[in-house]
């Protein structure tokens, strides 16, 4: 039999509660029960979640793809990755995605609905009836509302951040305000059950954020080592405080459409998503 990554997730959590049931012997414990045992397992660890990740044409690969890989650590959770129909999706870099659930099969009730970001991808969702009305109406009774990078925008679009604090990839923060939220400056931003990460990468932060918020710490740290996740970048200019001047303005640069574009459409999204 094939081990996924999940079975293998398992044994090492499995492993871990093992060692501190018996005061660190991992030898002595296990020999005295298979790997897969449950039994001296924390009960909170297992859950029952259903988890929702919107995707879209032209999305961002890693808003999705880094939280995901956190999320389905999650034992007992249940992910979809969702979008308007189940023809295969393309991300903004190539990547092509199969959805697991459409709007219309995608559980009525979800414990997290998670938005990723991009650039013309994001705009056109956030100008689309179908998707927005998804959000709206998930969204109304979903635990935990959240979004990676500009995915905040589309969220905001159907009107799920109205004063609410939220974050979004640095170069959109100011298009927030746009939704009626407050923008703040951080790489992850809870407001009661709004939860927002700032660009692309943050997407694993606010991954192992909530897996420590849905389990605990010692789960989170188990998930993290697996991942091997201790990032230490050869270059410090992944924010705008730390880059130098010519690199902050050559993407400032890049950008400069796309700000008054998302303001632009984001207050007629806003408004056309109170009726829905």
């Amino acid at each position: 039999m094939t081990m996924t990554r999940r079975d293998v997730g398992v044994a090492a959590l499995t492993a871990a509660v093992a060692a501190v049931a018996a005061g660190g012997h991992t030898a002595r414990a296990a020999e005295q029960k298979p790997v897969h045992d449950m039994s001296g397992m924390p009960a909170s660890w297992t859950g029952h979640e259903q988890i929702a990740f919107l995707i879209y044409p032209q999305f961002t690969a890693l808003d999705m793809v880094g939280p995901h890989y956190m999320l389905t650590s999650l034992m007992g959770a249940k992910v979809h990755v969702v979008a308007a129909t189940r023809d295969p999706i393309h991300s903004d870099a190539g990547l092509i995605f199969t959805p697991s659930a459409t709007f219309e099969d995608c559980p009525k009730d979800l414990d997290i609905i998670c938005v990723p970001g991009g650039t013309t991808g994001t705009l056109a969702a956030m100008q689309d009836e179908s998707t927005l009305r998804f959000l709206k109406d998930r969204g109304s009774r979903a635990k935990f509302v959240t979004s990676v990078c500009t995915g905040s925008l589309i969220i905001g679009a159907a009107g799920l951040l109205d004063g609410y604090k939220a974050t979004s990839h640095w170069v959109a923060e100011p298009v927030l305000s746009v939704f009626g939220a407050t923008p703040v400056h951080a790489r992850i931003v809870k407001d009661r059950n709004r939860i927002t990460a700032g660009g692309v990468t943050s997407g694993i932060d606010f991954g192992l954020y909530l897996l420590g918020m849905l389990r605990d710490r010692t789960y989170a740290e188990t998930v993290q080592l697996m991942a091997q996740y201790a990032p230490e970048p050869p270059y410090d200019s992944g924010v705008p405080e730390r880059a130098s001047p010519e690199v902050k303005g050559m993407v400032d640069a890049m950008f400069t459409q796309f700000g008054p574009m998302a303001e632009t459409i984001g207050r007629a999204s806003f408004d056309k998503a109170k009726l829905l």
